[in-house]
């Protein structure tokens, strides 16, 4: 991004203090851990769809 939030319009400039106070509100969520699930980072996220050498795809 090259501008910065002072060269933003005031529309801008609200939008993004609201998003940053959500930001600072929102809890985590309370997932359950997996049972048997894949160790690293999320595969839906990533697409990350391989296990073993075998690509798998739903």
């Amino acid at each position: 991004m090259t501008e910065t939030p002072k060269d933003l319009p005031p529309a801008a400039q609200r939008a993004l203090a609201e998003a940053e106070e959500r930001r600072r509100k929102a809890k985590p969520l309370g997932l359950p851990a997996e049972l048997g699930g894949r160790d690293g980072p999320e595969p839906v996220r990533y697409g990350d769809w391989e296990k073993k050498g075998i690509a798998i795809d739903f």
